[in-house]
């Protein structure tokens, strides 16, 4: 995955170093030379110079074929720029944003750019949004060890009882969407053509999750 993280301060160095630990294609943006050095020695992304909402930049970044982008720079003003400029401009798939003043994260959240907020929840949860995109993050607990996630389930799969996608202390089916209503799933509840289901998953099990849908999914 080819990722822009806009913004070189700890949440930004922190992300990229994480992501291109996991041998994805990162480009740092951040208008101060000396950012650069939060990142770890021997880097494998690459650091672009400039302010993060320049095009010329994003387009030096390869904004064009990223497949996301991260705006985590110290201002709400520039992080709304950069995202919108992604998201509308260059029809950059996944966009998302770090929100410093709470009451901006509905203007945001209008615009289609999910927001987040505080240093380390920030990390844990752009990173799970960014690899795990089909699943809808709703809530963290903790410092994100804990996620409520939610996915449709495909009507082939109707007819199977929803405790089979439970793992034991992973991943739990804590509640169904169902023709617009909300249940609590007995044992014994089967899946049913255009169900949504609320998993309450592990952080660091949530590959699992994705895993098994995306076998499901044929994808």
């Amino acid at each position: 995955m080819r990722v822009v993280v806009a913004g070189c301060g700890r949440v930004g160095s922190v992300l990229a170093a994480q992501l291109a630990g996991e041998r994805h294609d990162v480009h740092v943006i951040d208008r101060d030379r000396g950012a650069g050095r939060r990142l770890p020695r021997g880097f494998p992304g690459e650091f672009h110079l400039g302010n993060g909402f320049s095009r010329r930049v994003l387009e030096q970044a390869g904004v064009a074929h990223s497949d996301a982008v991260v705006a985590v720079t110290s201002g709400d003003n520039s992080n709304l720029v950069i995202a919108r400029t992604a998201k509308e401009t260059y029809r950059v798939p996944t966009v998302l944003s770090r929100v410093h003043d709470p009451r901006r994260a509905e203007l945001y959240e209008g615009l289609g750019i999910p927001t987040v907020s505080d240093v380390t929840w920030s990390v844990n949860r752009i990173h799970q949004m960014l690899l795990h995109r089909h699943l809808v993050p709703d809530v963290t607990f903790g410092n994100g060890e804990t996620l409520l996630v939610r996915s449709a389930v495909p009507a082939y799969l109707a007819g199977r009882k929803l405790s089979e996608f439970e793992v034991d202390g992973e991943i739990r089916v804590v509640e169904v969407t169902r023709d617009g209503r909300s249940l609590v799933p007995r044992r014994t509840t089967t899946a049913a053509p255009e169900d949504v289901v609320t998993f309450a998953v592990a952080a660091h099990c949530l590959h699992r999750l994705r895993a098994f849908l995306d076998k499901e999914l044929g994808t």
